[in-house]
């Protein structure tokens, strides 16, 4: 048969002894020999996984060697409802527990802080670290349950912090040193929070940034604060006075020596984490994760989906405000190498990560899509500039990857390299659709789902269909889950958020396509869709063409309410002293409707000087769109660059 002109190329195909060496190989053998599964590839794995829930995440629990006092019987109750089902509601673990499993020298985290600083600690000085400052905590009255916060950016401290507050049974909430007073008050002032941890100051692109102002207004706006613990970063032992409660950190750990550590051994939906919506249409909602649901999924992810084993060093580019960095932290369950870094990507220039890939031969290095594509732009060859003869995989996150990243990928950066685009989110702090090393990625698209997780694509009238566009939905009870939203009595709003549009069903909000390969395709968030004419566009179908071309940095795409429908409106920030003149926009217009559709073609395309982003890189479209309606924003504080609306306000271009 010829082949089908609607499938995409094959870009990379695992070998067979590579697959014969991955942890699902080793995966499908246990669930055969201890359920007669008669798995035969990911793909038969996945249907299994579906259908066999309870079996599945047992075996995950004893493939992955979960550390527990007790598993006990019961996997699953109530795994007909949704919400309400409960997994090993018997169990007792403890998640930092899982985390410490190696007590030995070599190198548990590698930090480098842009070119300015550079650490390592091994396993055994992490552990001591974590002892010594759950000790610290724990007389300071840090007891189980309570929240402990942080105000850090992505070194070795977070993490140990992190792994110190869930020893205890404390509940762990983080996020970045470039949030404004008012957006870390909008997070923490909710939750309440008996520490906080922070920075007195980090580097961004060759400067220095004081946080101390910042830190004094955020800590007399937290009553509850037992001690504010400063942090020393970019200088040493800076005063600290003006600060409610503050104590230099050498100061709240020094009298302490490290000691074997009591793990708290607590239920498996012991809240572990809060993380935080975006918060671009209000006060963000703080979504509370369990640590036996999170350290399964995780394990599942690291082991089974990106091929994780012990010694390999795993890196994110990511803030301790984005949900990867809860996902890098849980490499050391694995036993892996936690490579951080904190700054500017492209300080002093484009090579500074794969110059960490080499210096520290990472194995896998994640990223998103936004930093795929500005290395493309900046012309960077990593190919013909560093070895990376140790980097196994690259994964993409953040929004859709464009086929042409992946193209751009596998020509400027390896050949033999598992690319795997991945998608989930804050909800699930984990993936709904990802990589697999044992199966083909196909040009532009995301290899498979989550096993264990029963995601499906369903139409506007909640049936299921394949090769056609629809709303991401998990139709079953899965780990994961939030085990609620804070100050959410009765969970209103948690069922609000998910379950309002299918009864009984998880509904994530992404526009997807999941197609007869079992791959996945996304289009976009759905709140972002586009109806013209009463017809659904995914934004991301238009930014992969628009973003192909070389005089565009970035790109922004609205439905703007007109004449009793709604239009296609494609802001664009252009190459440095380009002006948008009408042979560019016929080359625009021309691109998208010679590769989409008609409908797809921008009824208005308008240069603007900056794109508005969260403080994880995400194009914020929503609040974009109310701008030019008209309408407020109601949370700046949740953008990176909030002064970037301004250049979308009284557009006379949107006028006529």
């Amino acid at each position: 048969m010829p082949p089908n002109p609607a499938t995409p190329a094959v870009l990379w195909q695992p070998s067979k002894e590579r697959i014969a060496r991955s942890n699902i190989s080793a995966f499908i053998k246990l669930v055969n020999k201890r359920w007669q599964a008669g798995v035969s590839d990911a793909h038969a794995l996945f249907d299994w996984s579906v259908s066999r829930p309870e079996q599945f995440w047992t075996s995950v629990w004893d493939f992955c060697g979960v550390i527990a006092e007790r598993r006990g019987e019961r996997v699953l109750v109530d795994g007909d409802k949704m919400p309400g089902a409960h997994w090993f509601p018997d169990a007792k673990l403890n998640f930092a527990q899982n985390l410490l499993r190696r007590r030995d020298d070599e190198a548990a985290i590698v930090f480098w802080g842009e070119d300015k600083v550079r650490r390592r600690m091994s396993f055994a000085e992490v552990y001591d670290a974590v002892s010594r400052t759950a000790q610290a905590m724990t007389v300071a009255g840090v007891k189980q349950g309570d929240r402990v916060a942080a105000f850090m950016p992505n070194m070795p401290e977070t993490i140990i912090f992190m792994l110190a507050a869930s020893s205890i049974g404390a509940i762990w909430s983080s996020c970045s040193p470039d949030f404004g007073v008012q957006g870390v008050l909008d997070r923490f002032g909710q939750i309440e929070p008996a520490i906080l941890f922070a920075v007195e100051g980090y580097y961004y692109n060759g400067k220095v940034i004081d946080t101390l102002p910042r830190i004094a207004e955020i800590a007399k706006n937290l009553p509850t604060l037992k001690c504010a613990v400063i942090v020393s970063y970019t200088r040493e032992r800076p005063d600290i006075a003006v600060i409610p409660k503050a104590i230099h950190l050498e100061d709240f750990v020094g009298r302490y020596k490290g000691k074997t550590i009591a793990f708290n051994q607590l239920p498996f939906n012991h809240p572990l984490y809060i993380l935080y919506s975006s918060g671009t249409t209000g006060v963000p909602k703080c979504i509370v994760h369990g640590a036996g649901g999170t350290l399964l999924q995780h394990l599942k992810e690291h082991q089974l989906h990106t091929d994780l084993k012990r010694g390999d060093r795993l890196f994110y580019f990511t803030t301790c405000g984005w949900m990867m960095w809860n996902w890098l932290a849980s490499g050391l369950a694995t036993g892996a190498t936690l490579l951080l870094y904190d700054g500017s990507p492209f300080h002093p220039g484009p090579d500074i990560l794969f110059d960490l890939a080499d210096d520290e031969r990472m194995t896998v290095f994640g990223t998103s899509a936004k930093y795929i594509d500005a290395l493309h732009k900046a012309g960077a060859r990593p190919v013909e500039t560093h070895s990376l003869v140790t980097l196994k995989a690259m994964a993409s996150t953040g929004s859709p990857l464009v086929a042409e990243g992946f193209d751009y990928v596998y020509r400027a950066i390896k050949k033999d390299l598992l690319l795997s685009s991945i998608s989930g989110g804050t909800d699930i702090v984990s993936c709904f659709v990802l990589g697999n090393p044992t199966l083909p990625v196909y040009r532009g698209e995301i290899q498979c789902r989550g096993f264990g997780l029963a995601v499906k694509v369903f139409d506007d009238d909640g049936k299921a269909v394949t090769g056609a566009k629809g709303e991401l939905v998990c139709t079953s009870p899965f780990p994961s889950m939030p085990i609620y939203f804070w100050s959410d009595p009765g969970g209103a709003k948690y069922r609000a958020a998910y379950f309002d549009r299918f009864p009984g069903v998880w509904c994530h909000g992404d526009y997807m396509e999941l197609t007869d390969r079992g791959t996945c395709i996304i289009y976009g968030r759905s709140d972002a869709t586009l109806n013209p004419g009463g017809v659904r566009i995914g934004t991301a179908e238009i930014y992969r063409q628009v973003e192909r071309l070389e005089e565009v940095v970035e790109s922004l795409v609205i439905g703007q309410d007109w004449d009793n429908d709604v239009r296609v409106v494609l802001f664009v920030r252009l190459r440095e002293n380009l002006l948008l003149d009408d042979a560019l926009t016929k080359k625009i217009k021309d691109q998208i409707r010679s590769n989409t559709t008609p409908r797809h073609v921008p009824a208005k395309i308008v240069q603007v000087p900056d794109i508005p982003r969260t403080k994880s890189g995400k194009i914020v479209e929503l609040a974009v769109r109310n701008v030019v309606h008209g309408n407020a924003v109601k949370n700046l504080e949740a953008l990176a660059n909030p002064e970037a609306l301004e250049h979308f306000k009284d557009r006379a271009e949107l006028r006529r």
